[in-house]
């Protein structure tokens, strides 16, 4: 059984207006070419503007179940498939970087804020989020336990493991920076040591500081039945715009879960106490100094 996943790597415009409007091109798009669910790079309400001035920041945040996002959902329903939307969105101190997940009834089955937030640059504006989660997503042709990080997450091997651990079998992962081989590799690693697939949507080049490179990595190494490894990457993307979609193997994976050694199967977290001490902070002196 296969999953087929669409990677809205385009550019967008100067508007939230604009931005829906490309939007649901790129959706429809995406079903055209037949797409189960279809996942936006980060922030797509604004394009990932970021101002530092509060009252400009705000005017951009949205909220999660305003006009914009319902826009996607109702989309979501006519189309018959899921749609992961990107935000900023709207909160009660400074705004969040969020994704909604609408399933292919038009169902909300996910909402997430980036917890790893780049707080040493101009996201030092937003408010974390919480917690991570997981949700089922039902793509007709069966249903597969879905979970979200977004771009920095990917850094900090908690985020991808938490998901695994509440039973993510394919993270979606909203991405703005460019993607080169050390960021790459951490995906690539997060898909190894978690049997997890991980898809991630970019902006193109042409955006500032991105460079295209959406990617799904789909979490199995290796066959018994061939020798050596094999590519994990099953689809990356060139760095110009467009609508690329990936497939992804759920049997595989499933199989290679059920029979591998990585994931939770032979972890030991009694050993593991000083990961959640908020104690041990600051080990690695120094600050983040700009390019």
């Amino acid at each position: 059984m296969n999953i087929k996943i669409a990677f809205a790597q385009i550019l967008p415009g100067k508007s939230q207006d604009e931005n829906l409007s490309i939007g649901k091109k790129a959706c429809m798009e995406a079903k055209e070419k037949g797409a189960d669910i279809v996942l936006f790079p980060e922030m797509w309400s604004d394009g990932y503007a970021l101002p530092q001035d509060e009252a400009a920041l705000r005017k951009l945040a949205i909220r999660k179940d305003g006009d914009f996002i319902n826009a996607f959902r109702d989309l979501a329903a006519n189309l018959q498939m899921a749609i992961g939307i990107t935000f900023l969105e709207s909160f009660d101190s400074k705004p969040l970087n969020s994704v909604v997940f609408f399933d292919r009834m038009g169902n909300k089955i996910l909402h997430y804020s980036k917890v790893h937030t780049c707080a040493f640059d101009d996201e030092a504006v937003l408010s974390a989020g919480e917690d991570f989660y997981t949700a089922d997503l039902d793509f007709g042709r069966g249903t597969v336990k879905i979970g979200a990080m977004i771009c920095f997450d990917r850094e900090f091997p908690e985020s991808a493991r938490i998901l695994m651990l509440k039973g993510a079998e394919l993270i979606l992962a909203p991405n703005a920076c460019p993607m080169e081989i050390n960021r790459l590799s951490a995906l690539r690693t997060r898909a190894y040591e978690n049997m997890v697939a991980i898809a991630t949507c970019n902006y193109p080049a042409g955006q500032p500081d991105c460079n295209g490179h959406s990617t799904l990595f789909d979490g199995v190494p290796w066959l018994r039945e061939l020798p050596g490894s094999r590519d994990m990457c099953v689809m990356e993307a060139p760095e110009s715009p467009g609508i690329y979609v990936g497939t992804l193997d759920l049997d595989l994976l499933r199989n290679h879960r059920s029979g591998d050694v990585m994931g939770d199967k032979y972890r030991h977290p009694e050993k593991y106490s000083i990961l959640s001490d908020p104690e041990v902070r600051g080990i690695i002196k120094g600050k983040f100094v700009p390019w």
